[in-house]
């Protein structure tokens, strides 16, 4: 079983589609062809949609030369009368579809996410009908029915698993013989077209091999394979026949853009070969991919050469960056801005020196925009003006066989010395597969050919954890959680957490190696010194760890107050403490803009409704472009439970110590009866749905009179049961009218309230059970039926569950 996928420039023409059909006609057994747009359909499509979006009338133009285009494809195919005729009122369905979605940019001039990945769609649905008359003896598959995506924070991910199921499924019921579209696929939530990014078709066929276990994956392009150089500068440049998997990536991540990098990965776990084939020289080898490189594979110590041939080198260079935090952050920070790509940088040992090499039509804005970033460094003479180097070229040597043998660095540098050719800035993975230099142009020619004549990445992601809490239930239990997971996450997901640093109220523990969380405790008493906030800050930051994620399992004020300065030096914070979310809205708003600015992460999934993804959830719905309008909610479980638990034999008072005995209520059960933590929780949902709220504009309806919070906790104790009888009554009166009490927050029309509230049978928050949460969202998608969020909303466990999964976010681990 085979799977073909033919790019764009393969099918850009008819006589190029013919050609496809001669080579797919001349397969035996069952196939599945993978076709892409049409060669810079896709360009045209988006370059469209962006004059449509600025107001700009010359859309019309751009949208009728992809009309003419496929036209004129399919004319030239020539059909006879009937099948063109059935093709094009096919065609023309898709075409007057995408008009109207242009037209409805131009109108509105606004582009969204969504909108433009459905216009990009359009290219591999149109050119996918064409072929498909062409090879009128294989059977059409929808991919939108078949590739499944998961949408996160603006990006589209293949739900492998779940594609991998309808493929099979869909493959099971066919010929055998079957076409599907590259590139597009629908998110699974909301069945709206995505797609797979640049190169997607590959991606395409890689998943689609990957779920029937395929034989190999053949991507038809137009080159003959992968070469051991650019054949325009060594003539003795040939195609390597053979390389592994990791090689493959190397070439392609620098330069050499064959396939799609992402297309490896699915074929790779499964051990399906990738073969390399030239559709307008099908008789070539082409390039074998495979886990070992090929049986046959040479046994040269580099496997090839990429090189760029318009570098320019910008180097940051003083003494006064030596020891300096967040540098090297700054410049990338100020080039991704200004959208400027760096492919390679080299920073000296000692600090005081930063080089990135750009592209040169690139060179004079990053330039500028560096010395803008720097200027008041400059000012002061602690960094030295931006340097400037043009005429460079960039080499970068891959193989696998590097990583086995000693001395590969040296035999390079003693090549290109040997060749009169100067070093400017080197650049090793750690891999040691692929060694990177720049050296000055007029000498690329000569080096490529020397090194070409002398010759025939750690091991886990780590993130570092400072726990403060540890000893308290919450953070016990992320603790032993996180001891549980460690050697799962290292062996599925090359997953290190390393805990670096454990706190409680009294002492703080160091260890940037990590801490052996089998004894932790023993350890905090034993060896942990005098702890504070400031202490804990400073050692922090002072460390200066990579990766740093600082966890909060506290309900200290002290302790959320460190939070702006940890985001302001590039440390992200998760938290199951509420006070920071829940502080000023001025604050809270300083927190989530330090943390974008610093692209670092500040994340309290936990605020609200324990481990349930609840805040997660509404910041998909409005990154999506969705506006949340109201939002209703039993946020309590101490006051579910005790609504819960109120019987004819269990009156109110007694049901308040039941919650306080079984740990659902605060030492003093008044902070839980006054509201004031579903106050703070209707602040930060308020917040997060968009919208400026501060404590004090909630609104509290008391159930039982405020006499009962000003006295001493004992007065409370020994009086709050004269409120038995009148909730016995109400229970009594609304258990015949077949109705329950909960304690109800809300946000609506900009006001925030919350109390008691009588429900039926018939409203969702009805059969809430025990100490469960539960949240009911409306939005303008989720309108007529709103969505609910309903589970655990207490408890130490799911708590710390919740901590855990922010934490595993952090590392992007699917």
């Amino acid at each position: 079983m085979k799977v073909m996928k033919f790019g764009g420039t393969s099918l850009g023409s008819a006589q190029n589609i013919l050609n496809v059909k001669k080579i797919i006609d001349a397969e035996k057994g069952s196939l599945v062809i993978v076709a892409s747009a049409f060669g810079g359909i896709t360009d045209k499509l988006m370059s469209t949609s962006l004059l449509a979006a600025d107001g700009n009338a010359l859309y019309e133009t751009g949208f009728r030369e992809i009309i003419e285009r496929h036209f004129s494809i399919i004319k030239d195919i020539h059909f006879d009368e009937k099948t063109e005729g059935d093709l094009l009122s096919k065609i023309n369905v898709l075409l007057d579809e995408l008009s109207n979605i242009y037209k409805g940019v131009y109108l509105i001039n606004d582009l969204s996410q969504r909108t433009s990945d459905k216009i990009a769609s359009y290219g591999e649905r149109l050119s996918s009908l064409i072929i498909s008359y062409v090879l009128n003896d294989f059977e059409y598959l929808d991919a939108i029915q078949l590739i499944k995506t998961n949408s996160a924070f603006g990006k589209h991910t293949p739900d492998i698993e779940l594609s991998s199921s309808l493929i099979k499924n869909a493959f099971a019921t066919s010929s055998g013989k079957v076409l599907v579209a590259g590139f597009i696929s629908a998110c699974k939530s909301r069945n709206e077209i995505t797609n797979l990014g640049r190169g997607g078709s590959d991606y395409t066929a890689a998943i689609f091999a990957s779920a029937l276990d395929a034989d190999v994956l053949e991507i038809w392009t137009d080159v003959d394979g992968f070469m051991s150089a650019d054949p325009k500068v060594i003539s003795g440049a040939y195609v390597i026949e053979h390389l592994t998997f990791t090689e493959a990536t190397e070439l392609c991540n620098f330069g050499a853009k064959v396939i799609y990098p992402p297309t490896i990965f699915p074929v790779y776990h499964k051990n399906i070969p990738i073969r390399i084939k030239n559709t307008f020289h099908p008789e070539l080898p082409g390039t074998f991919i495979s886990h070992d490189g090929g049986e046959n594979k040479r046994k040269a110590l580099i496997k090839g050469i990429s090189s760029i041939d318009d570098t320019c080198l910008l180097t940051v260079q003083g003494l006064g960056m030596v020891g300096i935090i967040g540098v090297n952050y700054r410049i990338f920070r100020a080039l991704a801005k200004n959208a400027i790509s760096v492919f390679l940088v080299s920073q000296a040992s000692s600090e005081n020196s930063t080089s990135i090499g750009v592209r040169s039509v690139d060179a004079d804005l990053a330039s500028q925009v560096l010395e803008e970033e720097f200027a008041n460094e400059i000012a002061l003479g602690s960094i030295n003006r931006v340097q400037l180097e043009r005429d460079l070229a960039t080499v970068s040597i891959v193989g696998e066989n590097m990583k086995y043998t000693p001395g590969i660095a040296g035999k390079l540098f003693e090549t290109l010395g040997k060749s009169g050719i100067s070093v400017v800035a080197c650049a090793q993975g750690a891999s040691e597969v692929n060694i990177s230099f720049v050296i000055k142009n007029k000498y690329l020619r000569k080096a490529l050919n020397s090194i070409h004549d002398s010759f025939f990445l750690s091991e886990y992601k780590v993130l570092n954890l400072f726990i403060v809490g540890c000893t308290g239930i919450v953070g016990g239990h992320l603790i032993e959680q996180i001891k549980k997971q460690q050697p799962k996450l290292k062996q599925q997901y090359s997953l290190k957490l390393n805990v670096a640093g454990v706190a409680n109220g009294r002492k703080a523990l160091f260890c940037r190696e990590g801490i052996d969380l089998d004894n932790y405790r023993e350890l905090l008493d034993k060896e942990g010194i005098a702890s504070s906030p400031t202490i804990l800050q400073d050692k922090v930051l002072d460390m200066n760890i990579f990766n740093a994620v600082f966890v909060d399992c506290t309900a200290s004020e002290t302790v959320a107050s460190l939070y702006d300065g940890l985001l302001g030096n590039n440390v992200s914070v998760v938290t199951a403490n509420k006070i920071a979310a829940s502080s000023a809205y001025d604050n809270y708003l300083k927190l989530k803009n330090t943390a974008r600015e610093r692209n670092v992460k500040f994340l309290f999934e936990t605020n609200v409704g324990a481990g349930l993804p609840i805040i997660n959830t509404m910041n998909s719905l409005t990154n999506s472009g969705d506006k949340i309008i109201k939002i209703e909610a039993v946020l309590s479980g101490t006051l579910n439970f005790i609504f819960n638990t109120i019987s004819k034999d269990i009156p109110f008072s007694k049901a308040v110590k039941m919650a306080k005995e079984a740990g659902y209520a605060e030492p003093d059960p008044r902070v839980d009866l006054s509201g004031q933590d579903v106050i703070r929780k209707l602040v930060i949902l308020s917040r997060e749905a968009g919208y400026r709220v501060e404590q004090k504009d909630v609104k509290v309806k008391l159930f039982i009179p405020q006499k009962y919070f000003d006295g001493t906790l004992d007065e409370f104790w020994a009086s709050i049961n004269e409120v038995d009888r009148g909730f016995e009554e109400r229970r009594q009166n609304l258990e015949v009218e077949g109705k329950r009490l909960r304690f109800v927050a809300r946000y609506e029309d900009g006001k925030c309230e919350m109390g008691l509230q009588e429900v039926d049978m018939s409203h969702p928050f009805y059969d809430l059970e025990g100490s469960n949460n539960i949240i009911q969202i409306t939005t303008e998608r989720y309108n007529e039926y709103p969505m609910i969020i309903k589970g655990y909303g207490a408890g130490a466990s799911v708590t710390a569950a919740g901590v855990f999964s922010d934490i595993i976010s952090i590392a992007n681990v699917r």
